[in-house]
């Protein structure tokens, strides 16, 4: 099996990649949504924790690798994209399962991933420069950081959707 990983900071474009992805047939799987399924199975929005908090909470836990290796069980075929890897740990899980894993980092200005998160409108969305600069510290804490710099490949997206459209779609063609 091929893996790739898809990893950026937070409104950087990993989900228009992934789209395209779609579009072409790949199978993915968002960690992000496994986070949150375990988290709405925990009770721990009743304990006040926050979607971010549980997933650090079950870090120290069960160890940081332990939204890939959740992951791991729902993956299948002969290539498969991961999104949401936050650490090189997580990328050392599937490398257990393949030694065929390659990163793609998705990147974009830090005042456009501001710009998208707001406008996005998500419960999760920042209120402030401050609440974005606290998430963004977050993620990096957990590893994010090294995983885009170890990535194989660089997507920058800071031009206009169909241009970053046209880039991913020319280099999965390449993956392919």
């Amino acid at each position: 099996m091929k893996i790739i990983v898809v990893a950026g900071m937070p409104g950087a474009g990993k989900e228009e990649l992934l789209k395209v992805a779609r579009e072409m047939g790949f199978d993915f799987l968002r960690m992000g949504d496994v986070v949150r399924e375990c988290y709405a199975a925990s009770g721990a929005e009743s304990e006040g924790l926050s979607v971010g908090e549980f997933a650090s909470r079950e870090r120290e836990r069960h160890g940081k690798d332990v939204w890939a290796e959740r992951s791991v069980e729902r993956m299948s075929g002969d290539l498969f994209f991961v999104d949401g890897c936050r650490s090189m740990d997580e990328v050392r899980s599937f490398r257990r399962l393949s030694d065929d894993v390659y990163i793609i980092a998705v990147h974009a200005p830090r005042s456009e991933r501001f710009r998208r998160l707001v406008n996005r409108n998500r419960e999760d969305a920042p209120h402030n420069k401050e609440e974005f600069d606290a998430r963004d510290s977050m993620e990096i804490g957990w590893g994010i950081a090294e995983v885009i710099s170890l990535s194989e490949y660089m997507l920058v997206n800071d031009s206009d959707l169909e241009s970053f459209h046209a880039n991913s779609r020319a280099l999965l063609e390449r993956l392919r």
